[in-house]
């Protein structure tokens, strides 16, 4: 990005304001100028500012999307794709693994032709898992069918929002844009940034909506999308759109030079740096290379001829503009935060050599280093090495190296960890002090446990020293369960505080094998590992005891978008045991909404403000849910109530081992976002279970028998008794918010009653 200087006293220039803030604060401004129609989203790190800061600004009426919550990645950009159908203006904001897994999705939007913006603030793609930036979910990106845009700073994340629409709806291109800038370098850093006063300003620029188009808005006039086509229509299809792909870099231009006369701020295809008689460069995109320019000032300032390019669109890629930039170059480095593995180079460096190749006599020499993974940052001494690289290179002619990775460091054998705590499995986790047996006349099983202080000498599940918040109700919740479960055991954690508290390489808090997958496959993994290590078992091929118990560990909102893989392996029958720590939110990201989030509750996309008081529907009941499906153990647990989780962990334990899939869900504290004290926890969720909001049962065998019971012991509570313990429910105690509190209250004794008429009728 360059300000234009002649245009900077420009009476045509509309009015700005100069401020402080990140790339996601400038593309959630971005977005609620334009007042899109419809975001689905869904959060994960780094891009989840972008809708947070969106629910801040609806709370205050500053814009009017609509805010759509979804169930997951895949489920936000069927949302998005179904509102722009209609020709509805839609965004949305995403990272990484999330990117991918709406992946299937982008290319029926590209290909059908529907436009929208998607902000892509780049991270690492797991595995491992990394949630820090680099440009590995870009690349996925690169075969869509989406125009893609670069933005390396905050004003550029802006500009480049408002541009892109424009660009999007245009008439030769009709397709989706994806604005890419890199994930907390560029999303949370705060630079200074203008944009403009009256958002009248930007809805003018980006134009009135096209409902000329085959949308579907009016059944006078139907339409049919996304018909299947043979290989003539297809390749006619694929054809039309190769060529909006290509019109969409002359629009750029277009637009660009439009938007510099409203904003006074310039963006080439190409930011190209000391690039008029530079000898050697180097090829970077986004926040690196404003790293790069001030290496390059000192270069210049010793006579070397040292230059910089990033582009400001990559699709369509700029050959042109990179042939002509790169004709006098006698050698540059093509540094990538991501790699192609197996191809000698990862995708840009391809790109860039090909592009040279179509200009006869072209001697430019193409280095290629995979740098700056996972967030590893990328300082000016970086930069330098780098240039010497291309200098070296230049110097002799060739490239004695062409690929490499850069910053590598290799192990030292002598500096091995090893491990602090004897490991411990077997007997060492056996009491014999917990009795389990069927009962023939009842169906049911009858457990018999010791006073609580007698199983304290069965050793803890998880080691101390993990990344915990003071206060949070996991880990106390997770090995009170546990304590109910005698031998070995096998977990699997899915994303959520509960893994990244616990593991961080090469420390990893876990007494026992523990291993981890995403948010939305953990118990469709874990019944993988389980009918190996049966068959393995089977053919001789493992000797190992009969009582190992696989226990998949999930929460901060895993069972929204693990839901399917949840039903999918319950309905399989696998011997497995779900369990689910419930936080009320995905606290692992910051505390949004998910769909186990009550009525009314606060949370960072459901704020509380003149337009809105917290979350508008009621909570999930995946006790219940999962219950549906026919496994023959289901229950509910709390902390509070310490024998009656112990209890229904070896019942758990029993059915896992002999009978199949077992689904258990236990109500945790999150002082940190719930806004409670530390010292109220125990308090909290004896007051959630008083008040009926969460009632124990479990569902045997399909019988459903309620285990706890606070009417007939005399201890039920108002639901405001149990709210009152927490800042994100306290606005829901305000005499303006009282229909509000009732309409939760309803649906809570409403619940309540039914499960107690299923506890009174076995049938039902």
């Amino acid at each position: 990005m360059a300000v234009l200087e002649e245009n900077l006293n420009n009476s045509l220039l509309a009015e700005q304001i100069s401020v402080f803030e990140s790339g996601n604060e400038m593309a959630a401004m971005a977005a609620a100028q334009i007042n899109y129609h419809i975001m689905g989203y869904f959060p994960i790190t780094p891009s989840t500012e972008v809708a947070q800061y969106l629910d801040q600004m609806k709370t205050r009426g500053e814009h009017d999307i609509k805010l759509i919550a979804a169930d997951g990645e895949h489920g936000s950009a069927g949302i998005c794709y179904g509102a722009a159908v209609t020709g509805a203006r839609v965004f949305n904001a995403t990272s990484a693994n999330g990117f991918l897994y709406m992946l299937e999705q982008l290319p029926v939007q590209s290909g059908t032709r529907f436009p929208m913006v998607l902000n892509l603030v780049t991270r690492a793609v797991s595995g491992p898992l990394d949630i820090r930036g680099d440009h590995s979910d870009l690349y996925y990106a690169l075969n869509t069918g989406w125009v893609i845009l670069t933005a390396k700073t905050p004003q550029a994340v802006y500009d480049m929002n408002i541009m892109a629409l424009k660009i999007a709806e245009h008439s030769k291109v009709r397709l989706p844009v994806i604005v890419a800038y890199d994930g907390f370098w560029t999303s949370h850093q705060k630079r200074r940034v203008e944009f403009f006063k009256n958002r009248a300003v930007v809805q003018q620029f980006v134009g009135e909506c096209n409902t000329e188009y085959n949308f579907i808005r009016d059944p006078k006039k139907p339409v049919t999308i996304g018909a299947h086509m043979d290989g003539d229509n297809l390749l006619n299809n694929h054809y039309q759109q190769s060529e909006a792909m290509y019109a969409a870099g002359e629009v750029f231009k277009e637009v660009a030079a439009e938007y510099a006369k409203l904003s006074g701020r310039e963006y080439p295809v190409l930011d190209l740096y000391h690039m008029e008689d530079a000898e050697v460069a180097v090829f970077l995109l986004n926040s690196a290379a404003e790293s790069a320019k001030d290496v390059a000032d000192k270069l210049r300032e010793q006579g070397i001829k040292a230059g910089v390019i990033s582009p400001n669109i990559l699709r369509p890629f700029p050959a042109k503009e990179i042939r002509e930039a790169l004709k006098n170059v006698k050698a540059v480095l093509v540094g990538e935060r991501a790699d192609s593995f197996g191809a000698g180079g990862p995708n840009l460096t391809h790109e860039v050599k090909s592009a040279l190749q179509d200009e006869k006599g072209n001697q430019t020499i193409v280095l290629s280093r995979v740098f700056g993974l996972g967030g590893k940052d990328f300082y000016a001494s970086d930069a330098e090495s780098f240039f010497q690289l291309a200098l070296d290179a230049a110097e002799k002619g060739y490239a004695e190296k062409p690929f490499d990775y850069y910053g590598i460091v290799p192990g030292n054998p002598e500096k091995a960890l090893k491990p602090v705590i004897e490991p411990q499995h077997g007997d060492a986790y056996k009491t014999g002090l917990i009795d389990v047996q069927m009962d023939p006349d009842t169906n049911k099983l009858k457990v018999k446990i010791p006073p609580l202080r007698a199983l304290t000498t069965k050793p803890k599940r998880l080691a101390s020293g993990h990344g915990a918040c003071p206060g949070c109700g996991i880990f106390s919740g997770l090995e009170l369960f546990f304590k109910g479960i005698e031998g070995d055991i096998v977990t699997l954690f899915q994303t959520g505080c509960a893994y990244v508290t616990t593991t961080s390489y090469p420390y990893s808090s876990h007494r026992q094998t523990m291993m981890h997958n995403l948010f939305q496959n953990g118990a469709a993994t874990l019944s993988g590992t389980v009918e190996a290590f049966l068959e393995l078992k089977r053919r001789g091929e493992i000797q190992v005891s009969d009582d190992a118990t696989f226990v998949m560990i999930t929460g901060d909102g895993g069972m929204d978008i693990g839901m399917g893989s949840a039903i999918g392996t319950a309905l399989r029958g696998h011997k497995l045991i779900m369990l689910e720590y419930d936080n009320e939110g995905y606290m692992n990201t910051g505390s949004q909404m998910s769909y186990s989030t009550p009525f009314g509750h606060m949370t960072s996309t459901t704020g509380v403000g003149k337009t809105q008081k917290g979350k508008a529907f009621h909570h999930k009941d995946t006790a219940q849910i999962m219950a549906s499906t026919n496994i023959p153990y289901v229950f509910t647990g709390s902390e509070a109530f310490p024998q009656d989780l112990v209890k229904k962990g070896a019942k758990a334990q029993w059915y896992a081992q002999n009978v199949g899939t077992v689904y258990g869900k236990i109500l945790i504290t999150c002082p940190l976002n719930w806004k409670s004290e530390d010292r109220y926890g125990s308090t909290i969720m004896e007051a959630a279970v008083n008040s009926c909001f969460f009632p124990l049962y479990e569902v045997e065998q399909g019988v459903t028998t309620i285990t706890y019971d606070p009417e007939t012991k005399n201890k039920r509570i108002p639901l405001s008794d149990w709210l009152k313990y927490m800042g994100k429910t306290k606005h829901l105690l305000k005499e303006e918010n009282k229909p509000l509190l009732e309409e939760f209250a309803e649906e809570v004794e409403k619940r309540w009653q039914r499960l107690k008429a299923k506890h009174d009728h076995p049938m039902l």
